[in-house]
């Protein structure tokens, strides 16, 4: 139940909340675009809302018209792939804890088997990831296809009800509230770093 021109987008660094955000959009009344190739696991029992395409949005932007009035999940690096002629998009951005984001992704990485020991300290990842953001969002703030806004991962979990409000109101005043603040799980909120 969003505007039908309109494609909505939940993006953020990987592990930031973006499944929970999508989870939420979903019983909101918005119908996510996802393929369900990637299954719950552990690290998202309740699903990643993923969607394979959106990996080669560079190469393939064939779906995107199919998107509007939907909601897609997409990782802040593929924003700059968007087209910015021919589409409007609302981009709810997600943002976390930069410890807890990365503890979240260390975490899934040995889960895998694919954690490496050596690299990068946590410190200069998380320079170089928020640097990356500060990119990301100057790129889209310049784009007038483009609204965005931001969403704080640990605020919302403390309470949600000014969050998910905010979020009402931005992607126009339609959705179900009640049913959103229902998906908000704090037995979710692992890695948290008071």
């Amino acid at each position: 139940m969003t505007d039908p021109d309109v494609i909505t987008i939940v993006s953020g660094l990987p592990r930031s909340g973006t499944s929970m955000m999508m989870s939420m959009l979903e019983a909101g009344g918005i119908p996510p675009v996802s393929d369900g190739i990637r299954a719950a696991d552990e690290d998202n029992p309740k699903g990643y809302y993923e969607f394979e395409r959106v990996k080669k949005i560079k190469e393939d932007k064939s779906w995107l018209p199919d998107a509007r009035g939907k909601v897609v999940k997409m990782i802040s690096q593929l924003l700059l792939d968007l087209p910015t002629e021919g589409y409007r998009y609302r981009i709810l951005f997600m943002r976390r804890n930069m410890s807890e984001i990365l503890a979240s992704q260390r975490q899934m990485m040995i889960r895998r088997g694919t954690h490496q020991e050596g690299g990068p300290s946590d410190e200069e990842m998380g320079s170089m990831l928020a640097r990356h953001v500060e990119h990301v969002l100057a790129w889209v703030d310049k784009q007038s296809s483009m609204d965005l806004l931001e969403v704080d991962y640990n605020a919302m979990l403390k309470n949600s009800a000014p969050h998910i409000a905010a979020i009402n109101s931005f992607l126009g005043g339609r959705l179900n509230i009640e049913a959103m603040t229902a998906v908000v799980d704090k037995n979710l909120y692992r890695q948290r770093k008071n």
